[in-house]
């Protein structure tokens, strides 16, 4: 069972971690990346100690840009017609 719900709004990013960071009980932080929020997970785990939490977020709001340039460079290139002499 997870130790709170708690918003995304309510978390602090944390540029040295690259993620979503929050207060723990034990003095340290719950975390979670863009890059598990892109993927859906909501449980942001404390590295010290066995608590998590569920973040409660809009999915969509981190399916942007970045995706969409990733997708790009998985489609097929297309293929140049070649002549021949």
């Amino acid at each position: 069972m997870s130790y709170d719900d708690v918003e995304i709004e309510d978390m602090e990013w944390n540029e040295e971690l690259k993620a979503y960071t929050y207060p723990c009980p034990c003095g340290d932080l719950f975390q979670i990346t863009k890059d598990d929020l892109r993927l859906g997970e909501e449980i942001a785990r404390c590295p010290s100690c066995s608590l998590y939490i569920t973040v409660i977020y809009n999915i969509e709001d981190f399916l942007g840009d970045n995706d969409k340039s990733k997708n790009k460079s998985l489609e097929p290139a297309k293929q140049q017609p070649i002549s021949v002499a």
